[in-house]
């Protein structure tokens, strides 16, 4: 029979859009005021609505923050149920004349992902001694109810309200795959021990910290991103500096720029963008 699969199972939650934007102030400031008016109504009207989660089904919110240093001046973050809306919010943005004033800087996409390395290590053991091989209809099938029973219990932490925080710091990441160290030719039972240390180290942040992770192989430039919610943005350095010590990030970790903003809300977006020094 084949064997037993190297890979955990994962659930698949939110799709994922950050968007990174340097705004062009010079434009802005060329700009009469009624112009500038009516992109702030247009812009505020547009994700306004979208700032609070949904009231049936899943949150599918956007969020505004203002980034600090030289990698941009406004962060959009969005969850949605599917791909094809993130396409459609990020069209609705770049139509506006609000839209006109934002260039580009860096983009991420990604689906929030929650890894079942201890369930599929039960799973597999199960199916295997049931003599069911792999990938055969009938495992496939026992591994789909497992997935739609997993993820029905999950929902809340695969479809998130974006955290009603001050700070957020987002990065991308990766496991090394060097000639020496191959996270992906470590056994799951070695990788599970790992994660699993790993993650008993966020869970101590638990009341500080919300953290979401999303899956990105196939969809972006780097195999993982995190975002991390606080009121505190010291804890964030806390919490990324003591997980550098454990194995998993010690030896495996790499990781991408780091981005980091202040929560702007919609109805403040007028002061932020105000050419008065004194708004």
């Amino acid at each position: 029979m084949p064997e037993t699969p190297p890979h955990p199972l994962t659930l698949d939650g939110s799709s994922v859009l950050h968007q990174m934007f340097r705004f062009d102030w010079p434009a802005w400031r060329r700009a009469g005021t009624a112009d500038r008016e009516r992109a702030l109504s247009e812009v505020t009207a547009l994700l306004g609505p979208l700032e609070k989660a949904s009231e049936q089904g899943h949150p599918n919110q956007s969020a505004v923050f203002a980034l600090l240093g030289h990698k941009g001046d406004l962060l959009f973050v969005h969850y949605r149920d599917t791909i094809e809306n993130l396409a459609r919010i990020e069209r609705d943005i770049a139509r506006t004349e609000f839209g006109a004033y934002l260039q580009p800087q860096h983009s991420y996409l990604s689906i929030v992902e929650l890894g079942l390395y201890e369930s599929s290590s039960k799973l597999y053991a199960q199916l295997a001694s049931e003599g069911i091989e792999p990938y055969s209809d009938q495992w496939r099938q026992r591994v789909e109810e497992t997935i739609a029973r997993q993820s029905a219990a999950m929902s809340s932490r695969l479809y998130p309200a974006i955290p009603e925080t001050k700070y957020l710091c987002f990065y991308p990441m990766d496991k090394k795959r060097g000639e020496h160290v191959n996270w992906y030719t470590v056994p799951m039972a070695n990788r599970a021990r790992m994660m699993q240390d790993h993650g008993l180290i966020g869970r101590r942040f638990a009341g500080t910290v919300k953290q979401v992770i999303s899956g990105s192989i196939g969809l972006d430039d780097w195999e993982w991103g995190v975002d991390l919610y606080a009121d505190n943005p010291g804890v964030f350095k806390q919490l990324i500096y003591e997980m550098r010590f454990d194995e998993a990030s010690a030896l495996y970790g790499l990781f991408g720029a780091f981005f980091v903003g202040v929560r702007l809300p919609v109805a403040d977006v007028g002061n932020w963008l105000a050419l008065s020094r004194n708004s």
